[in-house]
């Protein structure tokens, strides 16, 4: 009787399995799973449905435009989604395993549909390991990374998460915006299980960096303490270049009072140690300034190159665009943002604009507001950015993923060719495509050409009579 009716059941359209599955019935669809688990390959049907449900509502969320303005929401809506569904096949379906893997494979297939996901995943952490879990303890957010590590296990592109998500930890750490510490060494224990030593060896430097840096400082301030006295206080990271990200190499004129006490520190530092060289990221560096407006002392928080900005109004109290650009150095798109964020946002305006508008032209001119009031002593002041990269930004971060894949196809073409000494095109790709896939899916064009670059090189060479073969050259 259950085997004439199964289909009509799965299918009714208000009362059917997915109206079950969207309305959160946990009782009807466990009556349901206890029915057709009696009848050969009654699951089978459930399952199946399942599925193509969820992929389908899946693929409508990762595709709307709309999602996709709010990285953080459009993560959050996939957590919320895999709890959901999890709920039911605890709840309904007895944790059962084949609707468990048909669970995972949906996820996996629509995540990788947006090949943004993996620079929201990040964005996600980003955003809840700098700001925290409002009125949560500490375990609440080792369980919310815990879902993290889920979604991150179905993306194809696990080396893209991790080109962004060092990123985001390099901005945490060099601001000191971190919530937890512990959460983000958990985060990287938990990376390291998932992906080996190899995938978290340089996140984990960016932290003996940090610790390092705090004790240079000690010495630098000990050792100089008499001869810095008068001067700013300086606050020094030292990064080692191969650990962090790669930063565009644009500097910036500092002012005289700042480049003095620089030029300290790096005589002491390159004193101490030797072989090394210091190059200034101007664009990762913040500021405190004391400033007067008016009768009132305010304390400005800002990043260095409004820093730089700022400090030219010691002397003048009017500067165009082009003085400033001329005077400071700063590469324009960046130079735009801190003028925006100095002049353009409500309460935080310590310069005024003419012609006031929100964007910045050439033929701007730019005023110290001396009417500035806030009843705040220190007044932070942050860069306009924005939250996701743009199109051009894009395109640089994925060509650099690229870039780093290509050594990596080549190591495992030639770990391979070690051991089988001669093999044909199509069992390289396969072998390849396996020892590579916990990091990512490499193209079988690109893994053609980087055996041909192998074979210029002369680690391998062509079959003499087959063209498709190629041998290990020792």
């Amino acid at each position: 009787m259950i085997e004439c009716h199964m289909q009509r059941l799965v299918h009714m359209e208000n009362s059917g399995l997915i109206s079950m599955i969207v309305d959160e019935k946990f009782v009807d669809l466990g009556r349901m799973y206890s029915l057709f688990l009696r009848v050969p390959n009654g699951l089978t049907i459930i399952k199946d449905v399942m599925t193509s449900h969820i992929r389908e509502t899946g693929k409508d969320l990762v595709t709307d435009p709309e999602r996709l303005k709010d990285p953080v929401n459009f993560v959050q809506e996939l957590l919320d989604k895999r709890d959901r569904l999890d709920k039911i096949i605890s709840l309904a379906f007895n944790n059962d395993k084949t609707f468990q893997n048909a669970l995972n494979s949906s996820f996996e297939y629509f995540i990788n549909l947006n090949p943004r996901s993996p620079e929201f995943i990040s964005l996600f952490v980003d955003d809840k390991l700098r700001n925290g879990l409002k009125k949560d303890k500490e375990e609440d957010i080792e369980t919310l990374l815990d879902k993290v590590m889920m979604l991150f296990r179905y993306l194809q592109e696990k080396d893209v998460f991790e080109k962004y998500y060092k990123q985001h930890l390099a901005k945490r750490l060099l601001s000191q915006k971190t919530a937890s510490d512990d959460a983000e060494r958990s985060l990287i224990v938990k990376l390291k299980t998932e992906c080996g030593y190899q995938f978290t060896s340089k996140l984990e430097g960016m932290f003996t960096d940090i610790k390092t840096s705090h004790d240079t400082m000690q010495g630098f301030n000990a050792t100089m303490g008499a001869e810095i006295a008068d001067g700013p206080a300086l606050s020094v990271q030292v990064l080692t270049t191969g650990s962090w990200p790669t930063q565009s190499s644009s500097t910036c004129n500092l002012p005289p009072e700042i480049l003095g006490v620089c030029d300290k520190f790096r005589a002491y530092y390159l004193g101490t140690h030797t072989g090394r060289r210091l190059t200034w990221q101007t664009n990762m560096g913040t500021a405190v300034l004391s400033a007067k407006f008016g009768n009132a002392q305010k304390e400005l928080s800002v990043s260095t190159y409004q820093m730089c900005i700022l400090m030219l109004f010691n002397n003048v109290d009017c500067l165009s665009y082009k003085d400033i650009e001329q005077a400071t150095e700063i590469p324009p798109s960046d130079l735009k943002r801190c003028l925006q964020s100095l002049a353009c946002v409500k309460g935080k305006n310590v310069l005024r604009k003419e012609p006031m508008s929100k964007d910045i032209a050439d033929d701007d001119a730019f005023f110290f507001n001396d009417k500035f009031t806030t009843k705040l002593y220190r007044v932070k002041i942050g860069t306009v950015v924005a939250q996701k990269e743009s199109e051009p930004e894009k395109q640089e971060t994925r060509q650099r993923v690229e870039e780093d894949r290509k050594p990596q196809i080549e190591a495992a073409i030639v770990r391979i060719m070690k051991s089988r000494r001669v093999l044909d095109h199509n069992n390289i790709v396969a072998e390849v495509t396996k020892q590579l896939q916990s990091r990512f899916l490499p193209n079988p064009v690109v893994i053609k050409k980087r055996i041909e670059s192998l074979i210029e090189r002369e680690f391998l060479e062509r079959d003499k009579t087959d063209r498709k073969l190629y041998r290990y050259l020792a």
